[in-house]
């Protein structure tokens, strides 16, 4: 299938994405003075009107405060949901702005999803989304997301949204409330290896035979329903798997 263009967050909002899961995650508390717009601005790699555009944002929200000639501080951790509220791939040094490109859609049958997602029938036909995943512009893993085809007809590249959660609460009129991850290491399918191998070719015949991390993922909707299963490859040098708790 071609790849095609599809709707892309806004760099701001993307920005806003990242700073609320940090505050969410405990980076910066209730009273902490964010650092200065240029040094914040820098570090994440993108102009001040931009930055500010995203601090603006949040301040609007209530999660920040901004004081004349202090700087930025933290006045709550958020409580709503997040795009990337459940996104738990960080760069090695921690963080990253998350973003995703779709490299096909299929409408398939397999039996170990359909066990996954409870359906009686193994042989349904289900939609199949790969994806590539980034932080900061880089790629550090690639995914399958399988939902059920009662949801549409027809699923194509242009229409989804690069937040699939976005697109379910948009399209579908559900959103995803919970998930239950499991982690593990295997040799991964020959598309998974080949969209993270290197280019070199003696790094392609040392990629071609390791073992990958993969987080199966089921997620259940704000119904209660189970929606969706999910695998996401990764190799460790390039983003690590961070889940929080408080």
């Amino acid at each position: 299938m071609i790849k095609k263009k599809q709707q892309k967050l806004p760099l701001y909002k993307q920005i806003c994405e990242l700073l609320h899961r940090e505050i969410s995650a405990g980076h910066w508390l209730p009273g902490d003075r964010l650092p200065i717009e240029s040094e914040l601005a820098n570090s994440l790699g993108v102009a001040i009107g931009t930055l500010r555009k995203s601090l603006a944002q949040l301040e609007a929200q209530g999660f920040l405060e901004r004081r004349q000639g202090s700087g930025t501080y933290v006045k709550r951790a958020p409580t709503g949901k997040a795009v990337y509220q459940f996104f738990h791939l960080e760069l090695p040094q921690g963080g990253g702005i998350p973003s995703a490109v779709i490299l096909a859609i299929d409408l398939v049958s397999d039996s170990y999803v359909a066990k996954q997602l409870a359906l009686t029938d193994t042989q349904q036909l289900l939609w199949r989304i790969k994806r590539e995943r980034y932080l900061n512009g880089n790629k550090v893993a690639v995914e399958e997301i399988w939902i059920e085809s009662r949801h549409c007809e027809q699923l194509l590249i242009d229409d989804i949204h690069e937040s699939l959660y976005v697109h379910y609460r948009e399209n579908f009129d559900f959103w995803i409330a919970r998930v239950e991850d499991s982690i593990f290491c295997e040799q991964a399918p020959t598309w998974v290896q080949q969209a993270l191998t290197d280019t070199t070719a003696t790094s392609q015949q040392e990629d071609m035979h390791r073992s990958y991390s993969v987080v199966e993922r089921k997620g259940w909707s704000n119904k209660e329903i189970l929606e969706e299963f999910s695998r996401t490859w990764f190799m460790g040098e390039k983003c690590r798997y961070i889940a929080r708790w408080s």
